[in-house]
């Protein structure tokens, strides 16, 4: 069954309401495990009041211990139904999330506005950064890294044999998309820098921090303490007198001696304080990836490690665990109790050094495929959202060509496709209109739709072939107070990168709208002139959109290297009507002198 737009936003809202019902019965069962609770707590105090009244029995101390064991099972209920909870809540963002992005292209990932570049030669031009931007439309990404590495896919093109091994990839991760949204929910509520910070302790801080533990009788210490401290215990229990002054003689010692490390261990917790349940997520997500068997060679080669026999799920999960048992400082009676007895906290470094030794080089290539599934899972999403986007074909010579191709920020009701074709040989394409016609839309089109094919995802059209260029443009040149610059000046320095890079690269596609504005006529039309020559001696094909007519003429004099297209208007009774569909030739409808004319100048 061919999927629809209707019928994916469908199967949303059915993932929604079937989500929204669950996490109801979830919190109707947290209200009865509170209930529950406070029950087995006014249970006990009814026992306690019968022993106060009654004095000591078996039976009562019976009665008297079982709601305390009652009440920790409920404790641990209601903790795992809280996970529970907070997870489903997170799976719904998720659905409502993509609900909103189809009905009302409203994205709550972050826009990418960080990454904008107005010196970048294209990413300013076509929107790819920032509110309704390409990234916003795009992105799934949760962690720093990930939104980094979507970011470097839309910054620059990929060779050949990475954009169709990439669309291979999108393409599998998308016929796993159900989980996809699990795998997004696990990583939601965690902070954005969180991946990293991670890495960053494993790799870079914790082999020094971990040195302390490598010296001999702290080891020999920690393995003997522990039964030191529980002998002294039961020693003490059976013979009485002097033994209690031993068992307090040792526990002043593993104070000591814990205390003398103590800046040492919380340089080593640092980083991973209450980070267990973080762990636990990441373990999921890795799991996940383990477990399905890829076939696309992009994806097997985020596989390759030093051991491929070992799992990260696994290293992760012991690390959590460690983490875990560490996280007992944070009680301040019970990490007293530990320390004094069991030296705890030197226990869990020694611990984690032993598990950093055998597992943290594997486990950094675990966390690293986390930030790599979340950009490829981006793209599988948006192939998922629109089943009429194609992947398009990675030409090995110079081409490009088009049908029914249109511009993926703007909703499907309003878009108007068109098609284009480069020829074999490079040309620059003049292409005329009036004001609103389409001009600059259908120059965005070409671009944005490239950008994508690029990265190895579909583009908005029903067929797209096209060979790998660099994309250069033109288009919204501003001026800048702070550098004391004007928009001409501005528009210089842009015409030079242009140059200097179709000079040195051989396959740039230039995008121009309406060059040259901040001088008068007759010099942008020279200066236009020049260029659109200088592109021809360079052999660089290119898009300019203008409203000088006079440089449409430049066809009779470069008939195999200029070509003419437009958009025009349909006037009809005094009205505008525009089609935006792309023409030949040269434009011959004009609007400007209807435009001035309905705010009252005439010319």
């Amino acid at each position: 069954m061919v999927k629809t737009k209707d019928s994916i936003l469908l199967a949303y809202q059915n993932a929604a309401a079937a989500q929204s019902s669950m996490i109801k019965t979830l919190k109707e069962n947290l209200n009865k495990v509170s209930l529950s609770r406070l029950g087995v707590f006014l249970l006990e105090i009814l026992f306690v009041a019968l022993i106060i009244s009654f004095g000591f029995s078996m039976v009562y101390t019976v009665l008297m211990i079982i709601p305390v064991f009652l009440f920790v099972a409920l404790v641990k209920k209601q903790t795992k139904l809280q996970r529970e909870l907070s997870y489903a809540n997170q799976l719904l963002w998720v659905y409502e999330n993509e609900i909103q992005l189809i009905e009302q292209r409203k994205n709550g990932y972050q826009d990418g506005e960080i990454y904008e570049d107005e010196n970048h030669p294209y990413v300013s031009d076509l929107d790819i950064f920032g509110p309704a931007s390409l990234y916003a439309l795009t992105n799934r990404c949760s962690s720093r890294e990930g939104m980094d590495q979507l970011a470097e896919k839309l910054h620059t093109a990929s060779t050949r044999e990475q954009i169709l091994a990439r669309q291979l990839a999108i393409s599998e991760v998308q016929s796993h998309i159900e989980a996809t949204y699990h795998f997004r929910a696990e990583l939601k509520s965690h902070g954005q820098e969180q991946l990293a910070m991670i890495k960053d302790k494993l790799t870079r801080q914790l082999p020094e921090e971990l040195k302390f533990t490598h010296k001999p009788f702290l080891r020999l210490y920690t393995r003997i303490a522990p039964f030191l401290s529980i002998g002294t215990l039961v020693l003490g229990s059976l013979v009485g007198g002097w033994t209690w002054d031993l068992l307090a003689a040792v526990a002043i010692f593993n104070f000591a001696f814990n205390y003398l490390h103590i800046k040492s261990i919380s340089a080593v917790y640092d980083g991973f304080s209450g980070s267990a349940e973080v762990l636990g997520s990441y373990a999921n997500v890795i799991r996940w990836m383990e477990n399905i068997q890829w076939k696309s060679p992009y994806i097997l080669d985020l596989f390759k490690q030093e051991h491929p026999e070992t799992k990260g799920s696994e290293q992760i999960k012991q690390l959590a665990g460690i983490i875990q048992a560490f996280d007992a400082r944070l009680n301040m009676i019970v990490g007293a109790v530990l320390n004094i007895l069991l030296v705890w906290d030197l226990r869990c470094s020694v611990r984690l050094d032993q598990w950093h030794q055998s597992a943290s080089n594997d486990l950094v290539h675990g966390l690293k495929r986390i930030s790599d599934f979340e950009e490829l899972i981006s793209f599988a999403t948006l192939t998922h959202n629109h089943p009429e986007w194609v992947f398009p074909e990675i030409l090995p010579a110079f081409g490009l060509n088009t049908s029914s191709m249109g511009h993926p920020l703007i909703p499907e009701d309003k878009r108007i496709p068109n098609d284009y074709t480069l020829a074999q040989d490079p040309t620059v394409d003049i292409v005329t209109g009036s004001n609103m016609a389409g001009k600059s839309t259908f120059l965005r089109t070409v671009g944005i739709n490239m950008v994508l094919a690029f990265a190895g995802a579909p583009v908005c059209a029903k067929a797209f072939q096209t060979s790998i260029f660099s994309l250069v443009t033109y288009m919204r040149i501003k001026d800048s107070l702070n550098d004391q610059t004007s928009t001409f000046k501005a528009e210089l320095n842009r015409l030079k990168m242009i140059l200097e890079m179709v000079s040195k690269v051989p396959d740039s596609l230039v995008l121009i709208d309406e060059m040259l504005r901040g001088t008068n006529s007759k010099d942008k039309y020279q200066g236009s002139k020049a260029f659109i020559e200088r592109l021809i001696a360079e052999h660089t094909p290119a898009l300019f959109a203008t409203h000088d007519l006079q440089l449409s003429e430049m066809e009779q004099d470069y008939p195999q290297q200029v070509r003419n297209y437009h958009f025009d208007i349909q006037l009809s009774e005094g009205e505008m009507n525009f089609d935006y569909k792309l023409k030949h030739g040269a434009c011959r409808t004009f609007n400007a002198a209807i435009l001035l004319k309905q705010i009252g100048l005439s010319m």
